[in-house]
């Protein structure tokens, strides 16, 4: 059940970096196929920053949290705003990366005043990292 952990918060990752990616490279979005009148509603003049947020938090992030998981290193840092003191902190922030992406999600579906099905797809992956994560067998190896 581990691996399967791991797997799905690497499939976030490589999609947030590959999709971040793409826009810090195109941010005027052709290279998705999205117009920049997409973000009429949002602080954003071009797909850079969203770009940004999306490789290092969305991509980035999980990436480092799937070699925390593995390992289980120290840190006082992710310590103190853990709020599972009973479990490693890994385990914690799979929580919290998992709620930033129904977050992002929801930030995006404003910006765009529009839903697509990959909105809903992402809404549903994030809930299922949640279950995974809250599984007996998943939390009894993080617990501390």
């Amino acid at each position: 059940m581990r691996n399967i952990f791991l797997i799905v918060l690497g499939f976030l990752a490589l999609g947030a970096i590959g999709g971040g990616g793409v826009l810090i490279i195109s941010p005027a979005g052709e290279l998705i196929g999205m117009p920049l009148s997409a973000l009429k509603n949002s602080p954003f003049n071009s797909f850079l920053i969203p770009g940004i947020i999306l490789f290092s938090v969305l991509g980035l992030i999980p990436l480092l949290l799937i070699i925390a998981l593995l390992k289980k290193p120290e840190s006082k840092l992710a310590e103190q705003i853990n709020l599972f003191k009973d479990m490693h902190w890994s385990w914690t922030f799979s929580i919290y990366i998992a709620f930033t992406l129904i977050g992002w999600i929801q930030i995006q579906m404003v910006f765009l005043q529009s839903v697509h099905w990959l909105h809903t797809f992402y809404m549903f992956y994030a809930v299922a990292i949640i279950i995974i994560a809250l599984l007996p067998q998943i939390r009894i190896l993080y617990k501390k």
